[in-house]
């Protein structure tokens, strides 16, 4: 059987991958003398080749990881129009501004992106018992509409803090500034999903 990652085996990678590892590029290049504009560009790119090399290891290609890649590569190549590094960082905003809009969209189909984007990372017996679940417990369902509102919502609130961060802060403070909010909204979303799904029946 291929191995998958669980849901919160996921969740960290995401944090790791595409929140820290570009963040410690940014601050290793600044470190070395290299200009505000070229290491926010250098770590754009770091979730780039990611995202891109999982596309074409990965069958078949979740339509997230594509989603994710298209912001990030529109992102970067608007990056390379403006030599203003502030207007740089604040251009960050509109990827997750986008991605947090999309997340609540998914609330209008028929099952909310926290469900399916984590069942996609769990191994078969897993995914299978949360589909499961979603036919089975309301319980089950309501946490997963309320933790991809609580996702969506810390998406879109980034976004804002960045735009003000961006033209605000010093230039090297936004970054980490900004995704540590990002980290503490997500992680906070999170535990408070799992301690309300916790308090719910298991049936309906």
């Amino acid at each position: 059987m291929k191995a998958t990652r669980s849901g919160p085996a996921a969740f960290t990678g995401f944090l790791l991958l595409d929140l820290v590892l570009p963040l410690a590029t940014y601050y290793v290049l600044r470190a070395t003398g290299v200009s505000v504009w070229t290491a926010l560009v250098a770590g754009a790119a770091v979730p780039m080749v990611r995202l891109g090399a999982s596309l074409v290891l990965r069958r078949p290609v979740a339509r997230a990881s594509l989603f994710t890649l298209a912001l990030i590569a529109t992102g970067t190549a608007v990056g390379l129009t403006t030599a203003d590094p502030r207007l740089l960082m604040a251009r960050e905003s509109y990827l997750t501004g986008v991605a947090g809009c999309w997340i609540l969209l998914s609330l209008r189909g028929p099952r909310p992106l926290v469900f399916t984007a984590t069942a996609g990372f769990m191994a078969e017996p897993a995914a299978e018992e949360w589909h499961r679940s979603w036919e089975t417990s309301e319980a089950f369902r309501n946490a997963m509409r309320a933790m991809t509102w609580g996702f969506g919502l810390a998406f879109v609130v980034d976004a804002a803090a960045r735009v003000v961060m961006s033209y605000t802060l010093p230039l090297d403070l936004v970054p980490v500034a900004s995704s540590a909010l990002l980290v503490v909204m997500l992680v906070g979303v999170v535990q408070a999903g799992k301690a309300w799904g916790r308090r719910q029946p298991t049936a309906q």
